[in-house]
């Protein structure tokens, strides 16, 4: 590197790879060799989150709680929807970008000679500012699967597995049953495991590392409505998280106001409300079968009906299956989009319905580009 980039985005570019999925490079070696050049620190608890839906709700519910306990909590998702700096948040705060080019500049020469990718990277980011902050809790969101998922290459002491569903099959397998194999994975080598309920062939999968806690989904979620009621799972396990680690006293916590801060925490991208004009948007990063699933009992409680429902999905994802599901809850035909312009589809939309409601699903990359847009237009840019 010859001069300093002007952002984040710019010096992890020269890695060659883009930020999204498709960047996903299995293996731990490549990571582990990064891994060495940063300061060995191990934090109290190390907390793995996998699964296919839900793994991002869940965890920042889970660092929620832990923060209400009073522990400093590093907590490391992907994607990050409008900065880099998202993925990478302690208690709750996103890292400076000043305390990122600190990492970057000791870890970027060794990442190229490594070969490691951008999500590889991140992790050892990641990894490497929660070291220099010293938390007492690092929570990691698996990227794809959880085999040869870069989250699993440092080791952790408990894994919690959100519903299992398809998704990344190229990459994991074209059942559920091998996809499950995959993501069950997280679990190993963790004294504690937790996973919520799951499809029988799934189940099946996971018993091979489960240590057989039982999950009871909390059905008593009154701020949850706003959410989305799906959310109750996500806020069940994180709960029961939080719980088993008090019973065995690895934590010292009031579960009253864990359980308070789960149901209060705010998730980006997910039913995520903005106002254009006089109009309402909810923004859900849904992009595949189960999740737009998920989501169903929650849509008549935030709008009846919509008067349009706008689904993205990229060219080698298919949701035509999922078009029937969403039309009961919407005045108009659901649209499905895949140009590369969600908020010139969205505000044709708004055009015919300025005082309408509107739901938009699509990956996080649309929902930044809704968000981005709209900021524009606030700002007349």
């Amino acid at each position: 590197m010859t001069a300093k980039p002007q952002s984040i985005e710019q010096w992890l570019s020269e890695l060659g790879n883009p930020s999204a999925d498709r960047d996903y490079k299995p293996g731990h070696e490549r990571l582990r060799r990064l891994l060495s050049h940063i300061h060995p620190y191990r934090p109290k608890l190390r907390i793995r989150v996998a699964g296919t839906n839900g793994k991002g709700s869940t965890s920042f519910m889970l660092a929620s709680a832990l923060q209400a306990c009073g522990l400093k909590v590093g907590l490391y998702t992907s994607p990050h929807i409008l900065e880099f700096n998202e993925r990478i948040r302690i208690n709750g705060i996103p890292v400076k970008t000043s305390d990122l080019e600190q990492s970057l500049s000791h870890l970027m020469p060794h990442a190229l000679a490594y070969g490691t990718s951008y999500f590889e990277t991140a992790t050892a980011v990641a990894l490497d500012q929660f070291s220099r902050a010293k938390v007492d809790v690092e929570i990691l969101e698996a990227g794809v699967g959880a085999r040869l998922d870069a989250t699993t290459a440092v080791p952790a002491e408990m894994a919690l597995i959100t519903p299992i569903g398809l998704d990344h099959q190229s990459w994991l397998g074209n059942t559920l049953k091998e996809i499950a194999g995959e993501k069950a994975y997280a679990m190993a080598g963790c004294k504690f495991s937790i996973s919520a309920p799951q499809h029988p062939e799934v189940a099946g999968e996971l018993s091979a590392f489960n240590t057989g806690l039982q999950f009871n989904e909390i059905t008593d979620w009154p701020k949850l409505v706003a959410l989305g009621g799906h959310q109750r799972t996500n806020a069940s396990l994180a709960y029961a998280a939080v719980r088993l680690l008090a019973e065995h006293e690895l934590i010292s916590c009031d579960l009253a106001h864990a359980r308070i801060a789960i149901a209060s925490c705010q998730v980006p991208g997910r039913l995520q409300k903005i106002e254009i004009g006089d109009a309402n948007v909810w923004l859900d990063a849904a992009h595949n079968r189960h999740a737009i699933e998920a989501l169903l009992p929650s849509l008549k409680a935030l709008a009846d009906p919509f008067d349009a429902i706008l689904v993205f999905t990229r060219e080698d994802r298919s949701l035509d299956d999922c078009l029937p599901l969403l039309a009961p809850f919407t005045r108009s035909v659901v649209t499905r989009c895949e140009s590369d312009a969600p908020a010139s589809a969205l505000n044709k939309q708004i055009s015919s319905y300025p005082h309408g409601s509107f739901l938009v699903l699509g990956s996080f990359i649309t929902v930044a580009e809704v968000l981005r847009s709209f900021a524009k237009k606030s700002a007349g840019l």
